[in-house]
This record gives C-alpha cells, structure tokens and sequence, in this order.
C-alpha cells in the first residue's frame, strides 16, 4: 500500500464525482444520517482494522455511475459489486501479490497496473490515466471503472458472447481457467453475494453523462451532435436538405443541435440524419444508438481494437482513433464502419458478396455461413426496406 491514504472520499475522487455521489438519494441519505454535510469533506468508513471500506451503498453508486457514464446496456453494475465485494471486501486500498504471477492487484476490483495499461493502451478505455502511476488504481472511480472495461472485454472474448459465468470464472482465473474447477467455488460464492444485493430498483442512479465534464454547461454539451462531430461535418450535415428541415423543424439552432432521446435518455440518430452517414448497417447492429448497444460501440458497433488496425495498419486516417471515445462519435464510428465494410468486401483477396459482407460484419468473417440465409442478413434486409422511401426522395445511400 505503501503512502497512498484515504480518510476522505474527497481524498479518491474528484468534484464530479463526488457531485455524482451526493445526487443519489440512497448516499446522500445515508451520509447525512451519519453527521456529513455537503460542501464539507465526508468521511470513508473503517472497519475494526482501520482500513477504509464502501458501504454496500457507496459501493452499488459508484457501480452504477460507471456504468451509466460508459457501458450502459454492457456491464451488469450489480456484477462490479460482486466482484468487488469478493476480490477487496469493498476496500479500496486493498492489496494483493499473486505469488504464480508476480503481480501485485489493487483496489476495489484487484487490478494489476500491467493488466490496467494493456485495458488503457490495447482496448481504448483511456478516460483515466494509470500509465506508471499504480496509485491510482486505489481510487474507486477508476479502478471500477477499469474492472468494467475489463469485463466487457471478456463478454466478448475471441469474438465470442460471452456468459455472464464464463465472465466471471475468467476474471477470477484467466480465460483458460473459465471452464476449470478451479474457478467454480469463486463462481458459486459470486452468486450468493449478486443474490444478497438490494434490489436495483430501491438504488437506480440516473444515466450520466458518457463522460466526465467540468460543468453544467458541459454535461449538457455532452448530448448534441456539436460535442461529436468536426466543425466541416456540421457544416456538412446543416447543408443536407433533408436534414435542414428536420432540425428546424424541431428547433435546433447552429452550435447546440441535439441528439434524439428513447425513453431511457439513451441518443440516437434519426433515419434522416443516419441516411447521410451509412444507413441500414447501423440500423442493424446498433439501432442508430449514438453510443451503441450492447458489447457494440458507437452508431456501427466498431470495436477499438479494430478501428485502430483500419487507422494504424490500413492507413484510414482521416479520422483519428485515439480511444473508446472516439468510437462514440458519429462521423468517427461510421468512417471506421465503412473501412472495416471496404476491407471484407476483398477479404482473403475475394471479391465478396453483399450477403457475405453483412454477415461477415456482424458476426466475424470466419462464421459467415453463405449455404444458409442467416438472422443477420435477413435482419438487414428488414432494416434496408425502411430507407426505401428515403433514397427514391433524394438519391440513393450506397453501402455495399
């Protein structure tokens, strides 16, 4: 542990965050009924070693914050409680060395600071700097949050959904252990604490933004097309007639044009607006979900390591990738979508058919099973009839 020292969450987390903490109405109660006021520094929690520990209440806010700025719909917030629950005890400052790997795991979510960097520097969850600096892995914030982009990562291991029980017995053990005995006392003790948490609905904290501001003024940017497109792509999108009209229509002015919100505040693009990007690709794998759904980022479901390949090695960099982040930018996601269509539709140096690419795109180029219409092409298809109208209007929208 060495000098790191916690005695107040203002000591591990910043304002935000702390802001985020006291808007739910579980902590802000349960601070205040032990004699914390907001605007002073609020005490963590000892238990009988004198070592700080979250509350199951602070633990399943933190949990559920994570989860709403970055993997809604993706990661389980009651999962990350779990976890940390067996892995720390909760403890923030808890340390462990691993005598098979010579590893030293910290925090909440017992993260190794070259597992966190691989998590930062090969998969793009890069809101959080750890580089060389493992002390802040002891803060809750990031190190959950780096719990979570790990789970995520196994949640679709080797191009493979992945169980919510594959997910776990590897997180304990490794992927190779996730199927061992080994791991199986872990995976049962996993479900007797999920099974103990309190019910979601009685501690629900409102989605957040998908990354962290300085502001109101900030927060509120964070859901308009402006925070994530270029200045041309705007200009672009406002001189799309069909687009034009739409967004007058609906009141949005140059510099503050919002996202479309479904009833779970989630931002999606509307058909018009997507017909100007790519089309019925997004609307198959993402639902034109800005931030995507499910393990799929961003409008066309691209993960980082991907688009880095297309940037790094394919050379398509008139967008620049430099995290998870960008991925969730609508100009960016569809650029890296439309390379990574381009490239299978030469893959293994065949000219490919627009069956193969859909299904190739969907489900990786080695599942694609041409004797048999998939779900996935079919989905497609049912995607594509609805742009129908839309292209006989003003041109057509050609993906493939």
């Amino acid at each position: 542990m060495g000098c790191v020292s916690f005695r107040f969450w203002d000591d591990c987390v910043n304002l935000l965050d702390l802001e985020a903490m006291w808007m739910d109405p579980n902590v802000s109660a349960e601070w205040v009924s032990v004699g914390e006021t907001k605007g002073s520094k609020v005490h963590l929690s000892r238990n009988p070693d004198g070592q700080p520990y979250l509350t199951q209440t602070e633990m399943k806010a933190v949990s559920s914050i994570i989860v709403g700025r970055h993997f809604v719909s993706q990661i389980d917030s009651d999962m990350l409680c779990a976890i940390a629950e067996l892995e720390s005890g909760k403890q923030p400052l808890a340390m462990q060395y691993n005598k098979k790997t010579k590893e030293v795991t910290m925090g909440l979510m017992q993260l190794s600071q070259k597992t966190a960097e691989w998590i930062v520097s090969e998969m793009g969850f890069r809101i959080y700097d750890v580089a060389e600096n493992s002390t802040m892995l002891y803060k809750p914030f990031v190190n959950v949050y780096l719990g979570a982009a790990y789970l995520k990562w196994l949640s679709c291991h080797d191009q493979k959904e992945r169980s919510e029980e594959f997910m776990v017995r590897a997180y304990k053990g490794g992927v190779k252990k996730a199927a061992h005995k080994s791991t199986l006392g872990y995976w049962k003790r996993y479900l007797s604490v999920k099974e103990s948490l309190p019910s979601r609905k009685i501690f629900e904290v409102n989605p957040l933004p998908y990354a962290p501001s300085t502001s109101a003024a900030g927060s509120e940017k964070k859901g308009t097309w402006d925070s994530r497109a270029s200045v041309q792509d705007m200009e672009a999108m406002w001189n799309h007639p069909s687009v034009s009209k739409e967004w007058n229509k609906t009141g949005e002015k140059r510099g503050k044009v919002r996202f479309s919100l479904d009833n779970e505040t989630r931002p999606y693009l509307s058909r018009v607006e997507l017909k100007t990007v790519l089309c019925a690709i997004a609307e198959t794998v993402c639902m034109r979900y800005v931030n995507g759904i499910g393990q799929r980022i961003g409008l066309m479901g691209i993960d980082y390591p991907t688009a880095h390949w297309l940037y790094k090695d394919l050379g398509y960099k008139v967008y620049v990738v430099e995290s998870v982040e960008d991925l969730r930018k609508p100009f960016e996601s569809m650029y890296f979508g439309a390379a990574y269509l381009a490239w299978l539709s030469q893959y293994d140096r065949r000219q490919r058919s627009p069956e193969f690419i859909v299904q190739a795109y969907l489900s990786g180029p080695q599942n694609v099973n041409l004797q048999e219409t998939g779900p996935h092409w079919l989905k497609f298809q049912e995607a594509l009839i609805r742009y129908e109208d839309l292209n006989k209007e003003s041109g057509s929208c050609n993906i493939l």
